[in-house]
Parts: structure tokens; C-alpha cells; sequence
């Protein structure tokens, strides 16, 4: 893992050490904490800032026969959790968690040993000495990597107050919230929804007694976070939902919900429908980017589930027929001429191509790349996802114009994951002008490396 690392010709080594290395990080989807961005957390120690909340390490870990306690039980050491990642690493070979590790470890650490059992110890405490350094506070990590703007992922009813704190500050790096209104949306959940809307209306001031009355609350919580220097939505489906409804119908079906009764299928996918496009029209109103993630089976094993919550490792990729409801989802907001910037992320790789070709439907000419197909996304942000996702742009659109990456993490040395797309990315053109299927135009392609690693991000979000 030299300098080197990933570049396998020439040509890909000159662009990425001279364009895209240099170039600043915009996170624009993330899952940081922002309270400790504003209080400018000190951790206190690697196991913390590393296996806090990192389910891709604890999957790996339970599936080299790591007991959960190991994972996410609070009462165990953090010598003990640590040691036990360490055993697992030498077994992550060719999963991406091997690059990761190593890559964080060189380029917040200066820490070049690879981490196994028998230097586990040594790193341990190399790592947690420097922590105790205030250059590895929560702001100095984020200058460390020339991060210049993150956008985190936030409810509706979130009262922003650390972003607005982190502002106040004079803080350098800009920290944008992410208006996430799933809750709003998840009318299969009845007591969930009723307990959500009691919420939205205390912190919107409006009392919601019917469908009209929560379109107000959102419409004041969404021109909230546009106050708070929101510039993106984002929204986390199975699937796309576009069923035909009318307004009597999403009325009745709110009445309806909000009275404590369940919901038939049919009107879930009714709701979640209306609820798209009502979204997205808020968000083409700001001028806003919409977000879509989609195509995650969430909480698969119950039992685990019911003993840890969300988010601790038990999702996987879904398989759903949505290219016809997605199409027929944007094609409503375009027929109303209200269809906003629009990333799409898709979780199966089977589906890159159809993402890959349905931006072309919708392109207009207004700005680059307006529609734009998101980078590897969870299971996918991987040197194979990533080259899979970047082949299907290029062969089927634009890559030139693509926004690039982003860390999709809750930690504060994610951002090598910026380092390793740009490298795969310098090695895709490098590869290409040595195989003489590119002209070697270095001003061009470099030019090119640092739009997609840093300016097209910069200028299609407003940054």
C-alpha cells in the first residue's frame, strides 16, 4: 500500500498525484454525528472512534466467530474489542474492510504495520497515544483530510441546533443538514406514525389533525432546514413508489391512519406515492438535489433486531422490480415541470445499467449532468462496485459530468474512502490511454480527474 497503490500504469499515477490527490473533500452524504463536530469530540481511544457504530466491521467480526459481546455489548473493554478486530483482519483479505483498515491506519496515523494479533498491541497504543493529541479532535480529523463541506442526514423534527452551533463557531468546514423524511412516509408502522406526527407538530407549531395540516408542518420544518444551508434531500426506500392516487384518497388514507387503524397494502403504496411527489416538489421549489437510496432489505434477523436496533449489521441487497414505478415517478414531477436535481443510488448491482440509462430519459439541458447516477452505494462502495457503477456511466452516459464520492459513514476516518475512489478512478483513464483507447491529453484528463473528484460536486450542489 505505497503511494502507488491502485495506480497500475503510469498515466494513472500522474493524475492521481497531480489532480486528484490535491483536491478538497465534499461529503455530501453522510452520517456523521453532528454533536461531535460542534463539541469537537475527543475520543478516547481507537476502539471508539473505529468500532463505535461500524456494522460492517461487526458483520465481519461475527462472521469469523466473534461473540456479539466482542461487537456491541458496552461491557467489554475496549482492549478486548480491539483485539478481536485485530484477530479478524488478517481474514478480511479482498473485502474492502482490509484496504480500509490500512488505509486509515496510514493516513490518520502514519501507521504502516499491517494489524493482526501479533502487532495489535503496538498499534493499540500508538493509536490511542495520539488521540490523546488535539489534532485528532473531531474538527482537527476533518481538517487533517482537507474536508471543505459535509452534508449530514438529519429528520425533519431535528432541531439543527449543532449545525447551527458549528456554524456560530466560525468553523471553517461547512457542516449542511439533510432533510430525511422517511418517518413522514411510513404509515405501516400505525402507532409509529401517530407518535411521529405528535412530534412534527410540536416542534412546526401546527396542530395536525388531518393530511392538509401535516403538509404545513413539513412545508415549515423543510423551509427551516433551507435556512440552515440545507441543499439536499434524501430518502431511504425499498423500492420506488408511484401508484395513482387522488387527494380525497390521501386525505381519507391519513384520516385513517392517524386514527389508529391499519392500512391496506394498497394504501401504504398510495401514501408513499403521494408522499414522493409532494417531497419532490418542495425540493425543486429550494432548488434543491434529491437523494434516493433504494433497494435494502433492512433488519433481517428479528432477534437481533429486537436486541439491538437499526443499523447494527443485519441488512442486505433486496431484489425489486422498480424501473417502471421510478420512471413513472419522475416522469410525474417532469410532466409538472418540477423535477429537481436527482441522484439515484441503487443497492443491486443488477440494476446499473437501468439506473445508467434512465437518467438519460430525464436530462434537459438546464445543468450537467442533472440527473445523476449515484456513486457505489453501501454494499457496493468497493473497488469493483465502484469500477461496475463508473463502466455502466460511461458506456450509457456521462461519467465526465458524474459527481463523484462520498463517505456514507458515522466515522471520522472514512474520508480515505475518497482517497480510494480516486485512485480506482485515475486507474479506469490511466488504464484506458495506455491500452490507446483514450488520447493521452494530459491537460484534458486531468482536468476531468479533478472536476469528477471535487468541482462538479462543488458546482451542482451550490457548495
Amino acid at each position: 500500500m505505497d503511494e502507488n497503490f491502485l495506480l497500475g500504469t503510469e498515466t494513472a499515477q500522474e493524475l492521481y498525484h497531480n489532480h486528484a490527490a490535491k483536491m478538497p473533500i465534499i461529503d455530501y452524504h453522510c452520517h456523521l454525528i453532528p454533536q461531535m463536530v460542534a463539541d469537537d469530540y475527543k475520543f478516547r481511544s481507537i476502539t471508539e472512534l473505529w468500532l463505535g457504530g461500524d456494522h460492517y466491521k461487526w458483520r465481519a467480526m461475527r462472521t469469523n466467530g466473534v461473540d456479539e459481546r466482542y461487537c456491541t455489548r458496552k461491557d467489554t473493554s475496549d482492549w478486548e474489542k480491539f483485539q478481536k478486530w485485530a484477530e479478524t483482519v488478517p481474514y478480511t483479505m479482498r473485502n474492502p474492510l482490509y484496504h480500509w483498515t490500512h488505509l486509515e491506519l496510514k493516513t490518520a496515523f502514519g501507521i504502516t504495520k499491517l494489524l493482526s494479533p501479533e502487532t495489535a498491541q503496538d498499534i493499540y497504543d500508538e493509536c490511542n497515544e495520539k488521540l490523546k493529541s488535539p489534532e485528532f479532535s473531531a474538527r482537527n480529523l476533518m481538517r487533517h483530510y482537507n474536508v471543505e463541506a459535509v452534508c449530514t442526514t438529519d429528520d425533519p423534527i431535528d432541531s439543527l441546533e449543532y449545525h447551527i452551533r458549528t456554524r456560530e463557531s466560525g468553523f471553517e468546514v461547512k457542516m449542511l443538514p439533510t432533510w430525511r423524511p422517511d418517518k413522514a412516509m411510513a404509515v405501516e408502522d400505525v402507532a409509529g406514525f401517530r407518535d411521529y406526527m405528535e412530534k412534527l407538530s410540536a416542534v412546526s407549531g401546527v396542530t395536525i389533525s388531518g393530511y392538509n395540516d401535516m403538509v404545513d408542518a413539513l412545508q415549515k420544518r423543510h423551509d427551516f432546514f433551507a435556512e440552515n444551508g440545507c441543499k439536499l434531500s434524501d430518502h431511504g426506500i425499498e423500492e420506488f413508489y408511484a401508484a395513482d392516487y387522488t387527494d380525497a384518497e390521501i386525505k381519507a388514507i391519513f384520516n385513517k391512519v392517524y386514527g389508529g387503524a391499519s392500512l391496506t397494502q394498497e394504501e401504504i403504496v398510495k401514501f408513499k406515492s403521494a408522499m414522493l411527489v409532494l417531497f419532490g416538489e418542495m425540493d425543486y421549489e429550494k432548488g434543491w438535489a434529491q437523494q434516493f437510496h433504494y433497494g435494502a432489505i433492512r433488519n433481517n434477523n428479528t432477534k437481533m433486531f429486537k436486541q439491538l436496533g437499526v443499523d447494527t449489521g443485519f441488512d442486505s441487497i433486496g431484489e425489486f422490480a422498480t424501473a417502471k414505478a421510478m420512471s413513472k415517478f419522475l416522469d410525474t414531477l417532469n410532466s409538472r415541470d418540477k423535477l429537481t436535481k436527482t441522484i439515484l443510488y441503487n443497492l443491486n448491482p443488477c440494476a446499473n445499467e437501468v439506473i445508467a440509462t434512465m437518467l438519460g430519459n430525464f436530462q434537459d439541458g438546464t445543468i450537467p449532468g442533472k440527473i445523476q447516477f449515484g456513486s457505489g452505494w453501501w454494499f457496493l462502495d468497493q473497488k469493483d462496485g465502484m469500477q461496475k457503477q463508473m463502466n455502466a456511466l460511461s458506456v450509457l452516459g456521462l461519467l465526465s459530468r458524474f459527481v463523484g464520492m462520498l463517505t456514507d459513514s458515522r466515522s471520522l476516518l472514512s474520508y480515505p474512502r475518497h482517497e480510494y475512489f480516486r485512485r480506482t478512478l485515475c486507474n479506469l483513464y490511466g488504464t484506458d490511454v495506455e491500452n490507446g483507447e483514450l488520447p493521452n491529453d494530459r491537460a484534458f484528463l486531468g482536468q476531468t480527474i479533478e472536476n469528477i473528484s471535487y468541482y462538479n460536486a462543488k458546482e451542482y450542489f451550490g457548495f
